[in-house]
């Protein structure tokens, strides 16, 4: 690896370092000034930490914060994602969910409105932009992300089904446990984050891929390993500065893609030069599949 490879790889770690802080900072608002005093319970794994910390609360003789049974929830599927997804994957999802176990209980607690509805929303509004930016940035924020990565590298199936299932869980508890107004306002706060993920992450956005590249069997081979993406090849291409051939090739991906799309590119021909543009419709086949 040369300075030029080390410096782009400090400057993409430092970026998604910002970005896990930025998430831990509005994970932990929505929870301690919305959801919490508005009796709100948000969606994975945030839902089932604030569930189990309220009835420690309630019925157990100790209590469990939410920022510790977001750690406890998570640290399994740290380990099964060290094993089965990729270890700096999961390195900056533990920095993640590890810096908003701290910033929950560095945050105080503050009730900014009585109206439930009112933190259910803007709760929702909080969390999902913090979420939508670190899988925009190629961050997961641990819970059942990372158990749906792995089932869809298993079986290339949407596991959205999961998702849909734990979150009724979550709603069904908190409604036979502490009244059924508290599950509709959990069930619209839910709903409202996953459309403010969707916004910011738009992980749907079609994106045109321009790759001129010297080595195209092993970027064409790594993409294809990663990706499961038709690609179109153009040879006989020529620089015009050194006037060396190239390869061009082209593709079109999801924008929820774009991070397999870099980790093949480093593996195969990291000084390739790639373009990525918005498309704005496609025609034909494309295959769609769904992560989250």
């Amino acid at each position: 690896m040369d300075e030029l490879d080390k410096l782009i790889e400090r400057h993409q770690s430092l970026s998604k370092l910002s970005v896990a802080f930025l998430y831990s900072i509005t994970v932990s608002i929505a929870v301690n000034m919305f959801w919490t005093p508005g009796g709100i319970y948000g969606s994975g794994i945030t839902g089932a930490a604030q569930l189990i910390s309220t009835i420690s609360q309630r019925w157990l003789p100790f209590h469990v914060s939410t920022a510790i049974m977001l750690v406890v929830l998570n640290a399994p599927l740290f380990v099964l994602s060290w094993l089965k997804i990729e270890h700096k994957f999961t390195m900056f999802t533990f920095v993640a969910v590890i810096l908003s176990s701290f910033m929950m209980h560095w945050i105080p607690p503050l009730k900014v409105t009585a109206d439930p509805l009112v933190c259910a929303i803007f709760g929702a509004v909080v969390n999902g932009f913090g979420t939508g930016m670190a899988l925009r940035n190629g961050i997961s924020t641990g819970g059942i992300d990372i158990v749906g990565i792995i089932l869809r590298k298993k079986t290339g199936k949407s596991v959205g089904t999961i998702n849909i299932i734990f979150n009724l869980f979550i709603i069904a508890c908190a409604g036979f446990l502490f009244g059924w107004v508290h599950a509709l306002y959990s069930a619209v706060s839910i709903f409202i984050n996953g459309q403010v993920i969707d916004m910011i992450y738009n992980k749907d956005q079609k994106l045109q891929v321009m790759i001129v590249t010297s080595k195209p069997k092993s970027v064409i081979t790594e993409i294809q390993n990663e990706m499961r993406r038709g690609i179109t090849i153009v040879h006989d291409a020529e620089g015009a500065y050194k006037h060396q051939q190239k390869t061009i090739l082209f593709t079109v991906i999801s924008r929820a893609e774009q991070h397999e799309l870099e980790n093949a590119m480093y593996d195969s021909d990291p000084h390739a030069f790639v373009s990525v543009t918005d498309t704005v419709k496609v025609l034909g086949r494309f295959y769609q599949k769904h992560i989250y």
